[in-house]
């Protein structure tokens, strides 16, 4: 008999302490949620993240049925959704810089588009081959052959794997929004907040960029 936790067995409880790890250590899904919430607060940090964990679900759902296994096989395939994911990246840097002028402190982060900060966290999730060779390389360690069809153990796993990260994106969100309201009140923080955003959009786009398929 395996451990149980919570009716869950250890090798499924290996699975989810390795996610939460991946999901605490730094890298640029942190990143982005941290610079949302600083620059926009608590709430569009949320979503943001909501967005970001939703791309799992695809990512999931292509590694479990081999659509991943294109961008591992595929240079031509690889770089094409490479290429437009730091496009959209830079575009959105570009939109930061441009309106960082605008910005003011004690704009209520409500007046931004939510749907909008969603839509971005979704597409920087899904436009990132590298995400879907690291979901292609990682869910398979944990599946079990003899336990049944494995594209499901797949997608049930890739659940979990979107379950913890909603979980840990949504305090770092709650975090980071509690400095972005306190900032917020710093009038002399305006126009730094709006650097921030483009700022890390342009890291995270260059960082794509030159990303090569081998993780």
């Amino acid at each position: 008999m395996g451990l149980v936790f919570w009716g869950m067995d250890s090798h499924t409880l290996g699975f989810l302490l390795a996610s939460i790890a991946l999901s605490l250590s730094p890298g640029p899904d942190n990143l982005f949620v941290v610079s949302q919430g600083i620059a926009y607060g608590r709430k569009p940090a949320f979503w943001a993240a909501c967005g970001m964990v939703s791309g799992v679900l695809v990512h999931t759902l292509a590694a479990a049925f081999g659509i991943s296994v294109v961008f591992q096989t595929s240079a031509l395939a690889f770089n094409v959704v490479k290429y437009a994911g730091a496009g959209y990246l830079l575009y959105l840097a570009y939109r930061a810089f441009r309106e960082h002028a605008s910005f003011r402190p004690g704009n209520p982060p409500a007046q931004r588009s939510l749907s909008g900060l969603y839509s971005r966290g979704f597409l920087m999730n899904v436009l990132n081959p590298k995400v879907a060779l690291f979901f292609l390389a990682f869910l398979p360690q944990f599946v079990r052959p003899d336990q049944g069809s494995v594209p499901m153990q797949m997608v049930t796993l890739g659940i979990l794997f979107m379950a913890q990260a909603f979980v840990v994106f949504s305090a770092i969100a709650y975090f980071a929004g509690s400095v972005g309201y306190w900032l917020q009140r710093k009038p002399a923080m305006g126009r730094w907040l709006g650097w921030l955003s483009g700022s890390v959009f342009a890291f995270l786009g260059l960082r794509l960029l030159f990303a090569h398929r081998n993780l």
